[in-house]
């Protein structure tokens, strides 16, 4: 630039309203700078897509759609409300036999850099190297429900305990056969850790202390809905109708469906039935004494105590490996019993 184009531009700011614009340009400067600053700086932790200073923890639960998994939801809300620096996202696959669908929810989410994860495990083995993944992105996984075969990567493991859940059943069942009898056990669905702990837990518990009641069927698989074991239940009860005289249903699916078999097949208070997990038509057909007992978790405590351990170990605190939440029966006898009313009837995220 010539000395004398320089002298020019100085001039023309030498005024009064030069001088005005002047300071307008270089406050926009400023201005301009501070939001470049602004823009180099790393995300702080727990800020994520619109989260602002939220820690963001993702809930994926075997389903959606079921009654237990909407109260798990309502725990994992209310931890996250009462940390007060944290938000849940709620997402798992529509239904519960889709592994690849839930891998792909776990593997989204490693992607998004969540803060953490609480997971259920639809299979035991399928889900491992997904949890590793998360573990080798930093990102901590607290197990719930459901456990993995491989735990050297969790945080914690909060669940009931299926085993003695499935011994409880047992318990129930032999009961109001007075020890003596031939009974079905239906299966859910293979790698279904939680389910398959129920189903030892009833057999080995039969085995042990009932010599006199007989197990006729025990290795077929009703399915993951109640249409499908709606479906299986009527086929196999059809086939042992004459010989039946009790019948276990490891979860609320299957319970749901193998009642509506019981209906169908006009059997319905004949055959002593054992549920695990209520929702309003089971609870109603205990009311009448159609079923003779739900085994009850907590899915509530579950999903608060699965959000609040997570968040306890990102904060550094250190957290038992492995937490109960507890396990009960509901008979005709007891329902209405103010413990046993809050399990019968847990709150749930619509």
């Amino acid at each position: 630039m010539s000395i004398v184009k320089a002298h020019q531009i100085t001039s023309c700011y030498t005024s009064k309203e030069g001088r005005s614009v002047l300071t307008r340009i270089l406050a926009l400067c400023a201005l301009a700078m501070l939001m470049a600053g602004c823009n180099n700086n790393p995300t702080p932790q727990g800020e994520a897509g619109s989260g602002g200073d939220k820690l963001q923890i993702a809930v994926i639960p075997k389903g959606t759609t079921h009654e237990f998994w909407k109260s798990v939801h309502a725990g994992a809300r209310q931890a996250a409300e009462e940390a007060g620096n944290a938000e849940i996202i709620w997402k798992g696959p529509l239904l519960e036999n889709d592994r690849d669908g839930q891998i792909s929810v776990v593997e989204d989410f490693i992607v998004k850099d969540v803060d953490g994860i609480v997971l259920a495990p639809l299979d035991s083995s399928a889900l491992i190297d997904s949890v590793l993944h998360a573990s080798e992105e930093d990102i901590p996984v607290v197990i719930f429900d459901s456990g993995l075969a491989d735990e050297s990567s969790i945080v914690s493991y909060v669940a009931t305990d299926n085993y003695r859940g499935g011994q409880l059943a047992a318990e129930r069942l032999a009961e109001s056969l007075d020890g003596k009898g031939e009974v079905v056990m239906f299966r859910y669905n293979p790698g279904s850790e939680s389910t398959e702990q129920r189903e030892e837990g009833f057999l080995d518990k039969l085995k042990a202390d009932y010599p006199d009641i007989k197990v006729i069927s025990s290795d077929q698989y009703a399915g993951t809905t109640p249409e499908s074991s709606l479906e299986k239940a009527t086929e196999v009860l059809d086939k042992y109708r004459d010989e039946v005289d009790g019948v276990f249903a490891v979860c609320e699916p299957n319970a749901t469906g193998t009642l509506g078999a019981l209906r169908e097949l006009n059997l319905l208070g004949e055959v002593k039935f054992v549920a695990f997990d209520p929702n309003p038509d089971l609870i109603n057909a205990l009311e009448q004494g159609n079923v003779t007992g739900i085994v009850l978790q907590d899915p509530v405590t579950m999903g608060y105590q699965a959000v609040k351990t997570l968040l306890a170990s990102i904060n550094g605190e250190e957290v038992d490996k492995r937490i109960k939440t507890g396990e009960y029966v509901a008979t005709p006898e007891n329902h209405e019993e103010e413990q046993m009313h809050k399990l019968l009837h847990p709150v749930q995220v619509d």
